[in-house]
């Protein structure tokens, strides 16, 4: 297909997108008119007295059956009774009731922002996720749920695998995929942050802590896809995580086998002052001795984190968010023994190897800011952030290989021995990779209520600084030829060299509004904005047009319908610059997907219980894509814009109390992601040229389930077990040494199940035998994990033997599995005061 074809479709393409952004903007302005002129409206934000937003708090009248929640914004609209006096009524578990008396005009809106303040009674932790509301693409997910699942990984990001749309096949990593995306197509903020991660990490193994410390966090939202202009510059997903202001003096602690972790929190002068502190200890050795590669395992992660705020005046808080992140690995490998291959062609492979790997990587993150709070209807905020990261990747391994076949003959004396050497040699891995990079930002937001109506802006500038190394390169001998073979030199199997120095700065700007009015019968949620991005380096601007719309009919039944859609630009942030063998390309283009998200949400009473069943669908056009290949965690890309592709699909989830007091969901998915290099071509055996089309992406995973089920025994409610399952479809795998992305073959399936018994000998709330000798504890408990309880074999990647004939020098190449995890128990130890 010529380019200017494709230049008419991209052109055509941006057309439609923004014809129906701005069709369905106009109809939705247009419908905020229309209204009953009978009736007023009431709008506004919850807010904690720290200032945090307040989700779902009661909104009511007092004596009237009108009412509603807030959002996980703290932003609420309900319509109410015009020309008569009636009482508004604010109320929030654990916070002190507000009531407002009004009196309204017909059509009159009145913007009301209650502050709620925490009650000084204690109260039982009480989750009622199932009654939370959906706001635009966004799904709140509960913290609490976080501390019972049962987490090798011990990070926050284990729980969104169980997620629709969210996938996942390690279980050593905190890194997901979403809706046919890669690792590094995610956004995560924490207080309005943008959070980065090393840029070098190629293993689960290497991995250290995730930036989100659970011990800290007060609320969360996730959306998958079709979110607002508020948030940055990422073709799939955004995670937002919140952390809460500390009430009163407290803190946790826990001990397991991979490590532990205590925070403390509290307040000072006069509550002006409220902090949050954790430190962090993480060791997978524990793990990592069940991988089939057996050694001298010493990882060793570390991070402290604080977030600290000061409210010198009502008007005024100021804010500091800070992480300091020293994670070492270091691997001396032995030996391995891996069995694979089918009933009919079963095959060993035993390598040994001599040398080490060690791996540093460091980061420091801290953000400043300033909230400036003029009236009740405006807020003005200036925040200064910085990351560094300094990485080293070095590793020279020698490993001696034989490759056996097995015996298969049922009833033989040596089944399952070694009966045939079909290849022997050696590799030799080297690597000396190095990164220092430093992001630096300055950055303007505000929010300002008008009415029913909400309009937020921000400025945002972005310097960053990159000077990378690679020296890597990987040699294979076989049976004394060098692979690949040439029989005039002796050639290196793959090689990766180059340097990077990198200095440019991008400026990023938004405008968004939001508005909940009546429209019919029912409430209608608009969420309007243009996001625009400028990066000096190319000179590129871009402009990105998004929009959702949630109705809530007044029926009967209790649904929720939602509709969002726009435009997402990915500009290269480090990766995508550099192609396999290190080559560097600083004329790349932003990768463009535009989203079309449509779903309902149905609120229902099963065996007397609230749950939730959601289904959601999507369409996901992409172009100037830069394909890439996945090995283990580490992304290879191809380092020019070179495809176009979609992803399509349908995630389904249904939650609630499937056992009375508890919280269980199951999530299923269905998705299709296909890419086209146009023009690409190959010559097959007859000479002719053949031109491959759409393949699958690397993500392409066509059947996704999540389970996460909660239970407890009838008359000991502090016994608990939770399980966690999930199953993922085969992903597509490329063939090393070729240039062809159509050329793949599939791994097997993920299939796990983890569970975790709990013991609670202490909860706030209850009564237990432990009552009132423990003082100060708030919570004590006991957990036994088992890890792949069904001890299932699960491919990550694939190590390539090859095999050279001795006299027709001819290759044959073996793709080894390397598997993950076996069964593992862990204890682990948790209190909090």
């Amino acid at each position: 297909m010529n380019s200017g074809w494709l230049q008419f479709i991209e052109r055509k393409h941006q057309v439609s997108c923004m014809r129906f952004i701005t069709t369905l903007l106009a109809i939705c302005l247009f419908l905020s008119h229309v209204r009953g002129q009978e009736t007023a409206t009431v709008c506004g934000k919850v807010t904690t007295s720290g200032g945090q937003p307040l989700p779902l708090a009661n909104i009511s009248l007092r004596g009237l059956p009108q009412g509603t929640t807030s959002d996980t914004t703290g932003y609420f609209c309900l319509n109410v009774p015009a020309g008569r006096d009636i009482t508004l009524v604010v109320s929030s578990v654990g916070f002190t009731t507000l009531e407002y008396p009004i009196r309204l005009a017909p059509g009159e809106t009145r913007a009301i922002h209650p502050e709620m303040k925490e009650s000084t009674r204690e109260l039982e932790e009480v989750t009622i996720a199932a009654e939370i509301r959906r706001t635009g693409s966004f799904v709140p997910v509960s913290i609490k749920d976080y501390r019972l699942i049962p987490n090798a990984s011990g990070q926050f990001e284990t729980l969104l695998k169980t997620l629709p749309g969210v996938s996942s096949r390690d279980e050593l990593s905190s890194r997901y995929s979403v809706r046919g995306g890669n690792f590094d197509e995610n956004l995560v903020y924490v207080n309005g942050v943008e959070i980065y991660r090393p840029f070098l990490i190629r293993s689960g193994q290497q991995e250290g802590l995730s930036f989100i410390n659970p011990d800290l966090v007060g609320s969360v939202k996730f959306s998958a896809g079709g979110f607002g202009a508020v948030y940055g510059d990422r073709m799939s997903s955004v995670l937002d995580i919140t952390y809460r202001t500390p009430q009163k003096t407290g803190g946790s602690a826990s001990l397991s086998f991979l490590g532990g972790s205590v925070h403390l929190e509290g307040l000072a002068a006069k509550k002006k002052i409220s902090w949050l502190a954790g430190i962090r200890y993480k060791t997978n050795r524990y793990l990592l001795q069940s991988l089939d590669i057996a050694g001298d395992y010493q990882p060793s992660f570390f991070d402290f984190q604080t977030y600290l705020q000061y409210t010198p005046a009502p008007r005024w808080k100021f804010s500091f968010l800070g992480n300091l992140s020293l994670n070492e690995y270091r691997f001396v490998p032995e030996d391995r023994e891996t069995s694979f291959g089918t009933v009919n062609h079963a095959v060993k492979l035993y390598v040994l190897y001599d040398g080490q790997e060690q791996d540093r990587f460091n980061t420091w993150t801290g953000a400043l800011t300033a909230a400036y709070k003029p009236s009740s209807s405006l807020v003005l905020k200036f925040t200064a952030s910085a990351f560094r990261t300094m990485e080293a990747e070095t590793f020279d391994i020698l490993g001696r290989y034989s490759l056996n076949e097995l015996d298969k003959e049922m009833g033989s004396e040596s089944l399952g021995d070694s009966i045939l050497n079909i290849g022997i040699g050696s590799f030799l891995n080297h690597a000396r990779n190095y990164l220092t990079g430093t992001i630096a930002s300055m950055e303007h937001r505000g929010e300002y209520l008008a009415g029913g109506s909400t309009w937020s802006w921000g400025l945002k500038y972005r310097y960053e600084t990159v000077d990378h190394g690679i020296h890597e390169w990987k040699m294979v001998d076989s049976a004394g030829f060098s692979v690949p073979y040439n029989n005039e030199a002796v050639n290196l199997s793959c090689v990766s060299l180059g340097e990077l120095t990198l200095r440019s700065g991008r400026l990023t700007s938004f405008l968004q509004y939001s508005r909940r009015f009546m429209a019919g019968s029912g409430y209608l949620s608009l969420n309007a904005g243009m996001r625009s991005n400028y990066w000096d380096l190319t000179g590129e601007w871009l402009l990105s047009p998004r929009i959702s719309i949630v109705f809530e009919p007044n029926w009967e039944k209790d649904y929720r319908f939602h509709l969002s859609g726009g435009t997402y630009h990915q500009p290269p942030l480090f990766r995508e610059y550099t192609d396999r063998e290190g080559n560097s390309n600083l004329h790349i283009k932003a990768q463009r997907s535009v989203h079309f998200v449509g779903g309902a949400d149905r609120y229902l009473k099963l065996w007397e219980r609230p749950f939730v069943f959601s289904a959601e669908a999507y369409f996901k056009w992409m172009d100037r894509l830069i394909p890439y290949r996945i090995e283990n965690m580490l992304i290879r890309y191809a380092g020019e814009n070179l495809a176009r592709g979609f992803a399509t699909g349908l995630d389904l989830k249904l939650n609630g109390e499937f056992v009375p007091g508890t919280e269980s969901w199951a999530s299923l998915s269905l998705m299709r992601t296909r890419e086209d290099i146009p023009g690409d071509s190959y010559t097959d055996e007859t000479g002719a040229a053949v031109f491959p089309g759409y393949y699958p992406r690397p993500t392409d995973q066509l059947v996704n389930f999540g389970l996460h089920f909660q239970d407890y025994l009838p008359d000991n409610p502090s016994l608990r077990v939770q399980l966690t399952l999930m199953y993922g479809s085969r992903l597509p795998v490329s063939y090393p040494g070729t240039d062809r992305y159509d050329l793949y073959f599939r791994m097997p399936p993920y299939r796990r199940v983890d569970i975790g018994f709990i013991k609670v000998w202490v909860e706030e709330g209850t009564e237990n035998r432990f009552q009132g000798k423990l003082r100060g504890i708030r919570h004590f408990s006991v957990s036994a994990e088992v890890f792949n309880l069904l001890d299932i074999n699960n491919t990550i990647s694939y190590h390539w033997i090859s095999t050279v004939n001795n006299l027709s020098g001819e290759t044959r190449m073996y793709a080894v599995p390397n598997y993950l995890t076996s069964r593992r128990i862990n204890i682990k130890l948790t209190v909090r005061f």
